[in-house]
């Protein structure tokens, strides 16, 4: 399979400092319970970047894989953070159960399929943007990655 790669233009919002507590109603009580949820800048970097995904890349890779990311930030001052892009790129499903349905194909299935990442921070004060490759990890013998574990303890 050939490397998939693409551009989404503006730059990602931190998910980690730009999080937000709030209480939702637990459905069919009266109860509530807090929840963190995405700030609306990184919910609105998620909604512009799902429109920029070419649909020839929303293959749903089921596969592990390699994600590069080079994220080209307006000013030095944003965190490097590739959580929300790295979300981005996954399946969208609406519902829980049997009633979840797929709303939106991604370049993979899940990020829990990313095992090797590469990001990059870069300046482009003009043009912010996010260059993402994404290729499948092909499998590795495992005696082929290390001598045995207990050769070496001896």
């Amino acid at each position: 399979m050939n490397p998939i790669a693409f551009r989404i233009l503006g730059a990602p919002y931190s998910k980690a400092n730009s999080r937000k507590i709030v209480d939702m109603k637990i459905k069919g009580t009266d109860r509530t319970r807090s929840a963190v949820i995405k700030s609306k800048e990184a919910l609105a970097y998620e909604r512009d970047a799902l429109m920029q995904i070419p649909g020839w890349a929303r293959q749903q890779i089921a596969a592990p894989v390699r994600v590069t990311l080079r994220i080209f930030y307006a000013s030095e001052r944003p965190d490097l953070d590739e959580s929300v892009v790295l979300d981005v790129l996954q399946n969208r499903y609406k519902g829980s159960g049997e009633n979840r349905v797929l709303i939106q194909r991604g370049v993979y299935v899940n990020d829990r399929q990313v095992r090797e990442k590469h990001v990059y921070h870069g300046l482009d004060k003009a043009n912010p943007r996010t260059e993402v490759c994404v290729e499948l990890l092909q499998p590795v013998q495992a005696d082929m990655l290390a001598p045995d574990i207990g050769t070496m303890l001896k």
